[in-house]
């Protein structure tokens, strides 16, 4: 299998340089910009494609990644070009197959998603640990057999999830990935207050992070729940609710605190935690 990119940004330079130094076979890359695709070329020993229609006809996978919001103009133009017997592929956590390629079995192609659930931060970095990454596929069954084949033999861990799934799929990341940044930065707004400097809150901040991350993967996540929640210390979650000045801060803190206690119901049982939702409902 030949695979080839339309889109040379962070996701595109990550899959492209993993996908080679795994031994798989690149035909190159296009892009608008003409740098850009001859950065990414060069990143990954390739090709540097001038038209799309060149890509598409050196090869049979094709990945389109670019923005969300570009798939489905990019697929406009494309399913035209020749893509009958091609895979196209795109990398968006929340589009289905369908939403990207509607039309696609005219074409007599076959449509699939495939999202590492990974935050691709670096165009020339971030490859490094997508070794580690857990890749869902959705779209044609059969495509996406195959590509679970090509990951398990790449050391990967896959699922393969159903249209239906996807948008609440795409909600569950978001909610361990990017909702982690608002969470900090909340922290950050309440250590200010207390006279830390940003450098100075995320320094303290990171072992406590790490450490917490860490404890949650490896002994999950009911032995790895600390804190006043768990201990049913209503006066100090009581306090905590009072000296948050933002109403919205406020709510967010309390809804999070409702799940913590849940767990710590789980983890013990023998608790009276029937004051603690009082406070936080």
């Amino acid at each position: 299998m030949k695979i080839g990119f339309i889109g040379a940004g962070k996701v595109g330079f990550s899959l492209g340089r993993y996908f080679a130094e795994k031994g798989m076979e690149l035909s190159g890359y296009y892009s608008r910009d003409p740098e850009s695709s001859k950065a990414a070329a060069e990143f990954t020993s390739s090709a540097r494609y001038t038209e799309a229609s060149g890509l598409i006809g050196d090869s049979d996978a094709i990945f389109l990644t670019v923005p969300d919001g570009e798939i489905n103009r990019v697929y406009s133009e494309i399913k035209t070009a020749g893509i009958a017997g091609k895979q196209l592929c795109h990398c968006s956590g929340a589009m289905t197959a369908a939403d990207a390629f509607p039309d696609i079995s005219e074409y007599s192609a076959r449509g699939l998603s495939i999202h590492p659930l990974f935050p691709v931060s670096s165009r020339y970095e971030s490859y490094k640990q997508l070794g580690d990454a857990f890749f869902c596929i959705e779209g044609d069954e059969a495509v996406a057999a195959e590509w679970t084949e090509i990951f398990a033999g790449l050391g990967n861990r896959t699922r393969i999830i159903s249209p239906e799934s996807k948008k609440r799929y795409h909600a569950a990341c978001a909610v361990s990935s990017n909702l982690v940044c608002g969470l900090v930065s909340m922290s950050l707004s309440l250590l200010r207050s207390c006279g830390f400097s940003d450098e100075e809150a995320l320094c303290a901040l990171k072992p406590l992070a790490e450490s917490n991350i860490r404890n949650i993967f490896s002994q999950g996540l009911t032995d790895a729940l600390t804190g006043a929640v768990e201990r049913c210390d209503i006066r100090t979650v009581e306090e905590h609710i009072r000296c948050i000045d933002s109403e919205e801060d406020r709510q967010i803190y309390k809804a999070l605190s409702l799940k913590l206690t849940e767990l710590a119901e789980i983890k013990h049982p023998e608790t009276d935690y029937s004051g603690m939702y009082r406070i936080l409902r």
